[in-house]
């Protein structure tokens, strides 16, 4: 038996990928039908060059033509290159090319989440007027995504979905640090509060809230200690935790943000990291993971399985 018809023989579908190959594990097929079905597209990472708006485009495409279709698209974040540290010039062409792509490949309806590199100036502090710029900070990125508000939640096959802002703007020139500020936290304790305790739950937010990849992106292993910085992995998983233990029927928790792959199951609440449709930056794999799209089957009983996506990019 050759290595492929192996794999398929044991419920394993490869990602060829560049140099790297990544091995998924195929959930078994379930006896009753998914209520939802979507596809989870984060980190595009669009920009001019590097074949991305083609990639984008082919990303679209292929989650839109699969013979099971998802119902809808749900965008993680970092829609766009870089707006943390590049001039205005190039994150308004970068919006521009994000807003051909969707105005021409995207036929589903779709959900956006605001990504750290979607910010613009969180970075340039230091440089005389960018705060005083209209396109610093938060609010001409939800523009451009259609947002009125970072966060929200809504309701999908008797799931009920919410969407979280994962940054907050860190000291001096370091840019952000994944958390919750005090007011979208409230809000999110009132909004699981006000769901029926039978109605299962999906989180998304750019940055995980809790991830075993945050421990390999780079070398964790500073001084002899593990060390995950703030802007990789919440600051405030605890805090967010026990909130979520107070609410069961918080199920599965989505992100992106590392371009790895990982799941993780933590008190009944199942926290999976999809990777990127870039890749790495639209240049191979990152690590062992390459340009990527995950499909999420739902439950009405609160299950969700996950389907990574290789497809072809050009």
């Amino acid at each position: 038996m050759n290595r492929r018809s192996f794999l398929r023989c044991a419920g394993w579908q490869t990602l060829g990928l560049a140099a790297a190959s990544t091995l998924v594990r195929a959930e078994p097929a379930a006896g009753p039908r998914p209520v939802v079905r979507f596809a989870h597209l984060t980190d595009i990472h669009v920009q001019p060059g590097l074949g991305a708006p083609a990639g984008m485009a082919a990303a679209l495409r292929h989650a839109q033509g699969r013979e099971d279709p998802p119902e809808f698209i749900l965008f993680g974040g970092d829609c766009i290159g870089d707006a943390l540290e590049n001039p205005r010039e190039s994150v308004l062409r970068q919006w521009d090319v994000w807003s051909e792509v969707l105005a021409a490949e995207l036929k589903l309806p779709a959900y956006q989440c605001l990504g750290n590199h979607d910010i613009f100036g969180w970075k340039q502090r230091s440089r005389p007027g960018v705060e005083q710029d209209a396109l610093y900070g938060k609010a001409y990125a939800l523009e451009r995504l259609g947002l009125k508000s970072a966060y929200y939640s809504f309701d999908r096959g008797g799931w009920h979905f919410v969407v979280l802002d994962s940054m907050q703007i860190a000291a001096g020139n370091h840019g952000y640090i994944a958390r919750l500020d005090d007011a979208q936290f409230a809000w999110l304790e009132r909004d699981l509060g006000a769901v029926p305790a039978a109605t299962p739950v999906c989180v998304l937010s750019h940055i995980p809230i809790l991830s075993s990849a945050a421990y390999f992106d780079g070398d964790r292993a500073q001084e002899g200690d593990w060390v995950v910085p703030g802007a990789w992995m919440h600051i405030d998983a605890a805090r967010i935790k026990n909130l979520f233990h107070r609410h069961p029927n918080v199920k599965v928790c989505l992100s992106g943000h590392l371009h790895m792959v990982d799941d993780v199951t933590y008190l009944g609440v199942r926290y999976l990291c999809n990777g990127a449709v870039c890749g790495g930056w639209w240049k191979g794999p990152y690590q062992e993971f390459g340009p990527a799209y995950a499909v999420i089957n739902l439950y009405a009983d609160g299950r969700a399985e996950r389907e990574l996506v290789a497809y072809p990019a050009s």
